[in-house]
């Protein structure tokens, strides 16, 4: 039997009680009912498949979703999703650039690293994903890979090892040393090429209409995880956006907007505040309050770097100016820099990260990812390959954090030239998708076409 997963009541239920003490309603009348009629007091792993719940607790799953929903949050004056009030909140918010475009745009090579390190990140965090942090490290040591420096490979781990600490099944077959062909399809690069032709078809004034109705077109919707399959199902269910981000959608403080932040920082190269505020109207279709500012944050630092500045610092601090000072993100960032700021061993500063986030947060959320990433990059002060390793090795959502430190720290480098070869050799400039046209596409293409949009006026 088919089993659709991240968009039944009974599965999301768990998880939006989790969400609900997160984001400062009060759950616990609504928790005692749902576990008096015997629903499950834990949040299922996202992707599971249980089984299915009988009719009567699924329609009080529906029932109880709804009514979490309407519940106040103390939260709501610290971390709104409304643009004009987030920035209403940030003292230091960027100010306008006299045009979009205005500074010098970065190079085609520049943008070619950037598309390789984002591909690269990825690829090396894919076979570890899911996987705890002692046996992404135990995976390593066993093959001589650690500390981290290159992409991970079965050849020499013991068969015991393996039985306890499985490759990711689904990425091993393409994503483990021996067995990289081109880049394989995956999200954490779809949505780059799906903003790319949001790009080519409305420019940097499209809606978040627009975005809904491209995702429709061209985005096939068995590639959509968590938070962009529950909105995407909620466009097809006739809820229109932003709506399609809240409703019945636990996953809206979770990863999926962070890994779509990229193109938006390209495309506005020096103007930190206009990335943001791009980033802000793709982000609210899936995703409130610290799942848009984390995307915020993530365009507006990569739009710094994206002006020839090679200090990561800098493009970080540019970033934090764009999401609220007293959100739960913000905290999370600044205890990252402290700590990479204050600790030689990044295993100490990834023991501290996870102290203070893991009780609290799945492993996609975007607080700690944010987190995480802020952390490598930081520790690495900028370079390629110690940005990627360290942020995979931090464990949590390996390939995305891999990719968007990837992204960030190649475009630092300026050009394709500066990441070492043994990371873009076995891409073969080929990236395979089901976006669009794109599949097969080269790296150097899509640099081309991402600096088309990048200087248009």
């Amino acid at each position: 039997m088919l089993r659709l997963t991240w968009v039944q009541p009974e599965d999301l239920l768990p998880h939006e009680l989790h969400q609900a003490h997160q984001d400062g309603r009060e759950p616990s009348a609504i928790e005692a009912r749902w576990r008096a009629a015997g629903g499950g007091e834990a949040p299922p792993r996202a992707g599971a498949s249980p089984t299915p719940a009988s009719r009567h607790l699924r329609l009080l799953a529906e029932d109880l979703l709804d009514e979490l929903a309407d519940l106040p949050s103390n939260l709501k004056d610290e971390e709104p999703t409304d643009l004009a009030k987030i920035r209403a909140l940030c003292p230091a918010w960027p100010p306008s650039q006299p045009a979009a475009g205005s500074a010098a745009p970065p190079t085609p090579r520049a943008l070619e690293a950037a598309w390789l390190g984002r591909a690269v990140g990825c690829l090396l965090g894919k076979p570890v994903e899911k996987l705890p942090r002692p046996a992404i490290r135990q995976l390593a040591q066993a093959t001589g890979n650690w500390p981290l420096h290159t992409y991970f490979t079965a050849k020499g781990v013991p068969a015991e090892l393996l039985t306890t600490h499985p490759w990711n099944r689904r990425s091993a077959p393409t994503s483990l040393a021996e067995n990289i062909d081109g880049m394989p399809e995956d999200d954490d690069l779809n949505y780059p090429l799906l903003n790319l032709l949001l790009m080519q078809r409305h420019g940097r004034t499209f809606t978040t209409t627009d975005l809904a109705t491209l995702w429709l077109d061209e985005l096939p919707a068995g590639r959509t995880f968590t938070a962009e399959r529950v909105a995407y199902r909620n466009l097809l269910s006739g809820i229109e956006p932003p709506h399609t981000a809240r409703h019945r959608n636990p996953f809206r403080e979770w990863i999926g907007a962070l890994i779509r932040a990229d193109v938006h920082g390209w495309t506005n190269p020096g103007d930190p505040g206009a990335a943001a505020e791009q980033a802000h109207r793709d982000a609210v279709l899936t995703h409130t309050a610290n799942g848009v500012y984390a995307a915020m944050f993530t365009a507006a630092t990569i739009a710094t770097a994206a002006t020839a500045t090679h200090d990561v610092h800098a493009c970080i601090e540019s970033g934090r100016t764009v999401i609220p000072p007293r959100s739960r993100l913000a905290r999370a960032i600044d205890q990252a820099l402290q700590l990479a700021h204050t600790h030689k061993d990044f295993d100490d500063i990834v023991d501290a990260l996870h102290a203070i986030h893991s009780p609290t947060h799945h492993w996609v959320h975007a607080i700690p990812n944010t987190a995480l990433i802020t952390a490598a990059l930081t520790h690495a002060n900028g370079d390629f390959t110690g940005s990627i390793c360290r942020a995979v090795s931090g464990g949590l959502d390996t390939d995305s954090n891999g990719a968007t430190a990837g992204s960030i720290a190649g475009l630092l480098t300026g050009s394709p030239d500066a990441v070492p070869d043994r990371w873009t050799a076995p891409l073969k400039n080929r990236l395979a998708t089901s976006v669009a046209d794109f599949n097969g596409t080269g790296f150097d293409s899509l640099a081309h076409l991402t600096h088309l949009e990048a200087t248009r006026p």
